[in-house]
């Protein structure tokens, strides 16, 4: 009997030694998000780390969110080697905006990153006071035509996507001397801000504005895309591109250093690729989020970049 227990409780232990060796033997890439914790980059940042586990045996992502900025990122730079299994997550507010704004915050180039995808594309929306009774673009053109006093629009940031889309549409319908911009910490709070009355308008992710949407506070009158919402609560809602207006959508670039193993690169392109193939995923993203899987290529993600950047050297001088 005690030579049987000898053999099971040593049978356990190589299993458990076995199992434990693997595990050390999967390399940690850990995912750096520069921005709101509870922001919507980070949550789906957290749900692409814990799908990982479902597409790879041989390393794991471990999503980490930290409330910053352009600083972080310089940080990330400075802190990290070439051969670090370590990504981070950018857009167009660092390389379109930042690096054209005040590109003595930057102490780094997009040609520092080695682009792997792009974790997901946003379509901001632009809601009004219900006071205001504006249900499309064309009742906000008529609204504008009256010629109404100062246009206060929340948006997350003195320059930041909102800003600069508030000021690209509103500029397009010729009352930018009328336009005032009134930046708030995030996204979510310029949401709550025209629900509460603070101000007229509000641009936001789709998610932050449909509870006050919900509660019948706002309007959602228009959509920074070409088309109309296809799917969602806000379905319908037209695209200011329809009109003829600027816009951009936001996206979030998943990047590691350059200088880094082409082969350990390679691994994690083809699993973000198996991550935002999976069915699961996407229903989430769509339903949950409102948001876009929206795979790209680097010349893709290029395109991108210089789309806003024209958009912002052309209205720049409005907002500083």
């Amino acid at each position: 009997m005690a030579l049987k227990r000898f053999f099971k409780n040593g049978l356990l232990a190589l299993i458990l030694g076995l199992t434990l060796s693997a595990c050390s033997q999967k390399d940690s890439w850990i995912v750096t998000c520069p921005w709101a914790p509870s922001g919507v980059a980070a949550v789906v940042s957290q749900k692409t780390a814990t799908l990982s586990t479902n597409y790879a045996d041989d390393l794991v992502l471990v999503a980490e969110a930290i409330k910053g900025d352009a600083a972080t990122v310089n940080n990330w730079i400075l802190e990290h080697k070439d051969t670090d299994p370590a990504l981070v997550l950018a857009g167009e507010g660092l390389f379109s905006i930042t690096a054209n704004i005040e590109p003595q915050k930057l102490k780094f180039a997009y040609e520092d990153f080695v682009f792997i995808d792009n974790l997901y594309s946003a379509v901001f929306v632009l809601s009004s006071a219900k006071k205001l009774n504006l249900h499309s673009i064309k009742d906000l053109q008529s609204y504008v035509a009256k010629e109404p006093g100062s246009i206060s629009v929340a948006v997350n940031g003195a320059i930041s996507s909102e800003a600069f889309l508030a000021t690209a549409l509103f500029s397009s319908m010729g009352v930018q001397e009328k336009l005032k911009l009134t930046p708030y910490a995030s996204a979510a709070e310029a949401a709550q801000a025209v629900s509460r009355g603070e101000t007229l308008f509000a641009i936001s992710h789709q998610t932050q504005i449909l509870e006050s949407k919900a509660q019948n506070l706002v309007d959602v009158i228009a959509a920074f895309d070409q088309e109309s919402l296809k799917d969602g609560p806000l379905k319908g809602v037209e695209g200011v591109g329809a009109y003829g207006y600027p816009y951009f959508r936001n996206c979030c670039f998943i990047l590691a250093k350059k200088g880094n193993d082409p082969q350990k690169i390679a691994r994690i392109k083809e699993l973000y690729k198996e991550i935002l193939q999976d069915k699961g995923f996407n229903t989430w993203l769509k339903q949950t989020m409102h948001l876009e899987v929206d795979m790209m290529d680097e010349e893709r993600a290029k395109e991108h970049l210089e789309h806003v950047s024209k958009i912002v050297k052309r209205y720049q001088k409005q907002i500083m």
